[in-house]
């Protein structure tokens, strides 16, 4: 079943970039002119949603297999290039650490970490060719 999600991201007065989701509004990046609206930058957001989507998959597939999370830390750490001009400006590579604390014996979480790797849709965006098609609007005024 396709699912579509939309956001809409603007910059308002206060140049703060504002994205807007279903549930919530996401400020993005530092501002200067109201530094109680700062927020993390566009990066941050991609490595946050990442382990988000692992959060939430590990803890339905943890109860699929019958296993007990107590809790689960995730580390995302992604290394990125920071002058786009010189080489790809993407991330190099990201680097997930999972820390379930659990019962379960090590070889039955290795399982559940190559189920929720498997069945995550941010994993398969990132390492996929996932087609972005971009258009542009040239009269736009926001209110």
């Amino acid at each position: 079943m396709k699912t579509k999600i939309n956001v809409l991201g603007y910059t308002g007065n206060n140049s703060q970039f504002v994205v807007k989701t279903l549930n919530a509004n996401l400020r993005m990046d530092q501002n200067e002119k109201y530094p109680e609206l700062e927020g993390p930058n566009p990066y941050e957001y991609i490595l946050a949603g990442f382990a988000g989507c692992i959060n939430a998959l590990g803890q339905e597939v943890a109860a699929e297999q019958g296993i007990a999370l107590r809790s689960l830390q995730i580390e995302i750490t992604g290394s990125l290039e920071k002058d786009g001009r010189k080489a790809r400006p993407g991330f190099r590579n990201i680097e997930i650490t999972l820390k379930p604390s659990s019962a379960a014996p090590l070889d039955v979480l290795q399982n559940w970490m190559k189920e929720v790797q498997q069945r995550s849709p941010v994993y398969d965006t990132l390492v996929s060719n996932t087609p972005v098609h971009l258009s542009l609007y040239k009269e736009y005024t926001y209110n």
